[in-house]
């Protein structure tokens, strides 16, 4: 018989360095689980990974206490910045950039964040990316 779902945290973790501090051990410490089989168990599943990269993961909490959790792919934002190569966003983007990208790099991006986004195409995919990426105050070239 299936496990009776009690509900869903989500977390934002960075890959490969979850930790018993908070945020991770107060959001699950008040739901009664185990902060360090989860810490080990996300470190495990993320040590390939960029140490560091922000992963949103989405733990399930069964009744009996026991949870299973899985990772998606870094936000838009963690890659954009990356390409660009620029610390953060702009503050007004409107109004000024703070660097460009590529469609290329807009590709490469929209490939690798395919299976979270809500679009049925590569090129759906992009237009998303795009807009992030106008958002954050990039300018879209090429």
């Amino acid at each position: 018989m299936a496990k009776k779902i009690a509900g869903y945290l989500k977390l934002q973790v960075p890959a490969g360095s979850a930790t018993p501090s908070p945020p991770i051990g107060p959001a699950l410490g008040q739901r009664g689980l185990n902060i360090m089989e989860f810490c080990k168990g996300f470190n495990a599943k993320t040590q390939e990974m960029e140490k560091g990269m922000p992963l949103p993961t989405v733990i399930t909490i069964y009744t009996d206490k026991s949870f299973s959790f899985i990772t998606k792919t870094p936000p838009a934002s963690y890659f954009l910045k990356k390409a660009a190569k620029v610390d953060k966003g702009s503050a007004e983007p409107s109004r000024e950039t703070v660097g460009t990208v590529t469609r290329k790099q807009l590709r490469e991006i929209a490939e690798a964040k395919m299976v979270d986004l809500n679009a049925d195409s590569l090129d759906a995919a992009e237009k998303i990316i795009a807009g992030s990426a106008r958002s954050m105050g990039l300018e879209v070239v090429g």
